[in-house]
C-alpha cells in the first residue's frame, strides 16, 4: 500500500511538472469576437507567430460578451498561461478581467483596443485617430470642404471607435463639413444596413459616409445600392471584403490595418517581456490608404 501510494505521489509530481513546464511555453490570446474577419486575420497572425517562436498559443472568443471576457481570462489563470494578449470587447468592462490578471502576476498586452484602467505592459495598435482624420479629409477632397456626411459609429466604449470617432470629427471641423447625423451600428455589416437605411430615409441628402469599420461599411453599401443613389461610402480596417469592395468601386476607400501585424508583434512582444527584454509601453502599427 505504501509503495502505491508512492508511486501514485511520484506520478502527481510527474504531472504537476509537466504542465507547469508546458505552461512556461504558453501564452493566450482573448479575442473580443472571431466573427469579424478582422479578429480572424489577427488571430492567425498572432499563431503564426507564436509557432515560429516555439510557444504554443490558446486563443479564447469573447463572442463580444464582457462576462465572457472575464470567463475567459480567469480560465486562463487556472490553465497557467505566462502572459495574455487581449483585444477588449470594451475599453471599460475589461479592466475586471486585466485587474484579475494582475492579481495573478500575469502580464497583459491589449491589441488594437485599449483598456481604461489595469495594468497594461504594452498597447499595440494603429494610430485610430490618424485613420479617422484621413477618412474625413479624403472625403473633403473628393466631395468639397461643405460635404454632408453620416458617421456608423463602432461599439460604444471600445477606445477604437472613441478614436476613430474623434480622428473623424476633427476633419469634419478643420474642413468645414456638415455632419448630418452620427450613429452606432456596433461594428457590424447588417446593423450597418438597417442603420444607414433609416438614415438615408431621414437625411436623403446626404452625400458621403464614414464607416468605422469595413463591416459597417460593406452594409452601407448594401443600403446605398438598394437606394439607388450615389454616395460616397469609406471604411476602416482594410479586411479582405473591404478591399474587395475598393478594387471593385462600391467603396471609395479603406483605411488599412495590418491586423496580421499586430497579431505578430503581440506575440512578439509578449515572449521578449518573458525574456526580460524591453517592451514598448505603445507600439504603433502603420496604417494605409487603400484606394481603387
Amino acid at each position: 500500500m505504501k509503495k502505491f501510494t508512492t508511486l501514485v505521489s511520484a506520478a502527481v509530481i510527474s504531472a504537476s511538472f509537466s504542465a507547469t513546464a508546458m505552461a512556461q511555453d504558453t501564452l493566450a490570446m482573448v479575442v473580443s469576437t472571431l466573427n469579424n474577419p478582422f479578429f480572424v486575420t489577427m488571430k492567425e497572425g498572432a499563431e503564426k507567430k507564436a509557432d515560429q517562436l516555439g510557444y504554443k498559443l490558446i486563443v479564447l472568443d469573447s463572442q463580444n460578451d464582457p462576462s465572457k471576457e472575464l470567463s475567459n481570462v480567469e480560465d486562463l489563470i487556472i490553465r497557467g498561461v505566462k502572459a495574455i494578449l487581449i483585444n477588449p470587447t470594451d475599453s471599460d468592462a475589461v479592466s475586471n478581467a486585466i485587474r484579475i490578471a494582475n492579481q495573478a502576476k500575469i502580464p497583459v498586452l491589449t491589441l488594437d483596443r485599449g483598456a481604461s484602467r489595469g495594468d497594461v505592459v504594452s498597447h499595440i495598435a494603429s494610430d485610430n485617430v490618424a485613420g479617422g482624420e484621413m477618412a474625413g479629409k479624403f472625403i473633403s477632397e473628393k466631395i468639397g470642404k461643405d460635404a454632408r456626411v453620416i458617421q456608423l459609429e463602432g461599439i460604444a466604449g471600445t477606445s477604437a471607435a472613441r478614436e476613430r470617432g474623434q480622428g473623424f470629427m476633427n476633419a469634419v471641423k478643420s474642413e468645414n463639413m456638415d455632419l448630418l447625423a452620427s450613429q452606432p451600428a456596433d461594428f457590424d455589416r447588417t446593423k450597418g444596413l438597417n442603420v444607414m437605411e433609416n438614415m438615408l430615409s431621414s437625411k436623403p441628402n446626404t452625400q458621403a459616409v464614414f464607416a468605422q469599420n469595413d463591416e459597417m461599411a460593406l452594409g452601407a453599401v448594401r443600403a446605398v445600392q438598394a437606394s439607388g443613389k450615389d454616395i460616397l461610402i469609406v471604411g476602416f480596417d482594410g479586411t479582405d471584403d473591404g478591399i474587395a469592395a475598393v478594387k471593385r468601386g462600391l467603396l471609395g476607400a479603406t483605411i488599412a490595418q495590418q491586423p496580421g501585424l499586430i497579431g505578430e508583434i503581440g506575440v512578439e512582444s509578449a515572449v521578449k517581456l518573458l525574456k526580460g527584454e524591453a517592451v514598448e509601453k505603445s507600439i504603433p502599427v502603420p496604417l494605409m490608404m487603400v484606394l481603387k
